[in-house]
């Protein structure tokens, strides 16, 4: 299987191909990605020296073009997809209907891949957007257990693409209201969940309390770390319980279903973090390469112990072996 792995600068681009990357995923620095925060992403002569780069070393490189055009600046959008094909980008991820009609009509030879943004989580939707759009690969939402990934598998005939480590979040992908009810900003439309620019700090007598777009998230003792203020990651009240409502602030781990996942014929593993650096980046990317040629060759997966990394230093297999409904 394909190890797709996350470049939010060019140096983790370079960390992530020197680590073993088969593909990096990456994006522009401006609102047509859905990563768009300050110091991330690649200017136009980033993104075609880094893609050489990666091309020179053997590694394929995906420009993410996954967040919603606005009315009236759809141009941007058609620029980038220009520039992407003009850096020698090997595919595109796309999420918005009118994004994908014009990126196929053109720029046809362009590969298309259907961004988790536009959460299409079973075979009807996936066979739309291959028929409509001609895209080839979709990435499937963390919503999926590995049986109903199987199951679409069986119903689709592109190539589909899923989430094995970093961030996990619990809304249908591309669907999240809270981060924009919030702060005014939309995620899938200005590429920024919980923007850093409505994030605050303040000491409330002896605790820390964050907030974002005014809301507090946290409350934390003045010697306890703070989190950061994500909403679905936040504490809320309910009931008479105070806790993690939404989802713990956990991140993914799958590993040890990489060999499920290949039976349920699954394409490519994602490792989700362009906003991580790049020493998070080339452990990873190691740790999960030499567990895809282990199970490749037959042979048992290595241990290796990726907790440290992940959030609160804990782990989870999310959706994929959930057992309710």
């Amino acid at each position: 299987m394909e190890l797709v792995c996350p470049a939010g600068t060019p140096a983790a681009m370079r960390a992530a191909v020197e680590a073993g990357a088969h593909a990096v995923y990456c994006g522009f620095a401006d609102e047509t990605n859905a990563r768009n925060f300050p110091g991330l992403n690649f200017s136009t002569e980033e993104m075609a020296s880094g893609i050489a780069g990666a091309h020179a070393r053997g590694a394929k490189v995906l420009v993410a073009l996954n967040t919603f055009p606005r009315a009236g600046g759809e141009e941007l959008w058609h620029r980038r997809l220009a520039d992407a094909e003009a850096a020698g980008a090997d595919a595109v991820i796309l999420a918005d209907m009118g994004l994908l009609a014009h990126a196929a009509e053109h720029h046809p030879r362009m590969r298309r891949h259907l961004s988790v943004q536009a959460a299409a989580a079973n075979p009807d939707a996936i066979n739309f957007y291959a028929e409509a759009f001609g895209v080839q690969r979709v990435v499937l939402p963390r919503v999926l257990t590995v049986d109903e990934i199987a199951a679409i598998n069986r119903e689709i005939d592109v190539e589909t693409e899923v989430f094995v480590f970093g961030g996990l979040c619990v809304m249908a992908e591309g669907r999240c209201s809270l981060s924009s009810y919030a702060t005014g900003k939309s995620p899938n439309m200005n590429g920024v969940c919980s923007p850093a620019s409505h994030v605050a700090y303040a000491e409330e007598g002896q605790d820390l309390a964050a907030r974002l777009g005014g809301f507090t998230i946290h409350r934390t003792p003045k010697n306890q770390p703070a989190p950061y203020p994500t909403l679905c990651k936040g504490c809320f009240s309910s009931g008479d319980q105070t806790g993690h409502v939404f989802e713990d602030p956990v991140s993914l781990d799958a590993k040890h279903l990489i060999p499920a996942l290949a039976k349920a014929g699954v394409t490519a593993l994602k490792i989700e973090g362009r906003q991580r650096s790049r020493a998070y980046v080339g452990e990873v990317v190691r740790t999960f390469r030499a567990a895809v040629e282990a199970v490749a060759a037959g042979r048992p997966m290595p241990e290796g112990a990726l907790a440290r990394l992940s959030e609160g230093q804990a782990a989870t297999a999310g959706a994929y072996a959930k057992t309710w409904r």
